[in-house]
């Protein structure tokens, strides 16, 4: 019954507060631990194979010899190489997490919970950020051995990983409350993730771009991210990054809000 319903409502926030602290950390905790479990395919595959990207462009291609600009090729790569990781994790955990429960049908479980659109929107989206920066972290330990970084600006660094990670974690929610299959969210990936983060300045400066591809890489949040992020380790940067700075934090409240509202709803959530 209605009135039924809105004391239990009131009791719990007399219980719990307006936000469900104790229900956050638990469905945060359950995103950690799930793919810690797998650790060498969650973590380890990614990090063997940011590193093979590398060696490629740096060994095969001559890639100690080239320079962009008057910075080495291979420390004009790595950080590109690194923020690329942290964002397709990001995106893949969170993605791939929301689609499986779906398809198990244990989603109901976290939605009968005592918990709000908020929670579970903040613990997948920091689920899916902590797996991203932990890759990173340990391709950044890698990346170190093989070529020479410097930190320049800290708060570049830690600004467009942490902000990436989270653009990438809210759109693998959206992915994964509308998708019905782990293939549709393969498409996203294949079709929409990679190209936007393969097509941004990852391996090459946007200079060397002109027309309607140099125009089109000017809107790209790909770009914003990678040039920012490069920022941080190089002190040299193709677009201002305040630009980078304000355009990220205005995709990512979008993207909040529509997370947000999805779960409200209970969008291809609710039977």
């Amino acid at each position: 019954m209605p009135g039924s319903e809105k004391a239990i409502n009131e009791f719990k926030k007399k219980r719990m507060g307006s936000f469900n602290w104790s229900g956050f950390r638990t469905l945060y905790e359950k995103e950690v631990r799930r793919y810690c479990k797998v650790f060498g395919q969650t973590v380890g595959a990614p990090v063997i194979t940011t590193l093979m990207f590398m060696m490629i462009f740096t060994l095969a291609l001559g890639g100690n010899d080239r320079y962009i600009g008057d910075i080495p090729y291979s420390v004009f790569l790595a950080p590109g190489l690194i923020i690329m990781s942290i964002l397709q994790n990001s995106f893949a955990n969170t993605a791939s997490s929301i689609i499986g429960s779906k398809m198990q049908g244990n989603i109901v479980d976290i939605l009968l919970a005592p918990l709000g659109a908020k929670e579970i929107s903040l613990a997948y989206a920091l689920g899916g950020i902590t797996r991203g920066v932990m890759v990173g972290f340990f391709v950044l330990i890698s990346m170190s051995i093989m070529t020479d970084l410097s930190f320049t600006h800290i708060w570049a660094i830690l600004y467009f990983s942490v902000s990436g990670a989270m653009m990438l974690s809210l759109l693998g929610i959206m992915t994964g409350i509308w998708g019905q299959r782990f293939d549709q969210t393969s498409a996203i990936s294949n079709f929409v993730i990679m190209p936007l983060s393969f097509l941004s300045g990852t391996f090459y400066s946007i200079e060397r771009l002109s027309g309607i591809w140099y125009n089109i890489s000017q809107v790209n949040p790909f770009f914003y991210l990678i040039d920012g992020f490069r920022y941080g380790f190089t002190g040299r940067a193709e677009a201002d990054p305040m630009i980078g700075v304000c355009y990220i934090l205005a995709i990512n409240i979008v993207l909040w809000i529509s997370c947000y509202k999805m779960f409200k709803s209970g969008y291809k959530l609710r039977a």
